[in-house]
């Protein structure tokens, strides 16, 4: 199972739409954003993507809050299950246990990956490329064994995505 990961579009749609191909295109089967979408654009690309998505209201989305009823955007911490995988979604990193197996993340801008005690805690970093001038995503791997997680970045200036491979046995 593929799911692609990303947060903190703010409002930098153009890239929340390149990074959704991006993953698409890496055969990401769901979506997952962890929240400050800003704009009811990045949520629109997130509905015509065609995949199951899911997302979270962040710290700078209070606008959207009336499109609740209109797109799948939940408070956090959300949890919510695929196939036999439990997952916590949030954007403020404040719900940090390892009760789920998977726990997601946004708000520092940064990409961090870790897995501790059988918990993967999984920050994909920025699309918006507001802290630096970087656009990233995450395509999350999920095997019966073992977490792939792919790490895609692209400097603003260049014209393609660089991508790192972390893996972690499941236990």
């Amino acid at each position: 199972m593929k799911i692609g990961v990303l947060s903190d579009s703010h409002f930098k749609s153009d890239y929340t739409k390149e990074v959704i191909d991006l993953l698409k295109d890496n055969e990401a089967q769901y979506l997952v954003h962890a929240g400050d979408l800003c704009i009811e654009q990045n949520l629109k690309y997130l509905e015509e993507s065609g995949l199951i998505y899911i997302s979270v209201f962040g710290n700078n989305d209070m606008s959207l809050i009336p499109l609740s009823s209109k797109y799948n955007i939940k408070q956090e911490p959300y949890a919510f299950k695929i196939k036999e995988t439990t997952f916590k979604l949030m954007h403020l990193p404040y719900y940090m246990q390892g009760d789920s197996d998977v726990v997601i993340f946004g708000h520092t801008h940064i990409f961090e990956s870790e897995y501790n005690n059988g918990t993967l805690f999984l920050n994909p970093g920025e699309i918006c490329a507001r802290e630096k001038p970087k656009i990233e995503c995450v395509l999350l791997e999920i095997k019966e064994n073992e977490y792939i997680i792919n790490y895609y970045s692209r400097d603003i200036n260049e014209k393609y995505f660089e991508k790192k491979e972390i893996k972690y046995e499941r236990k």
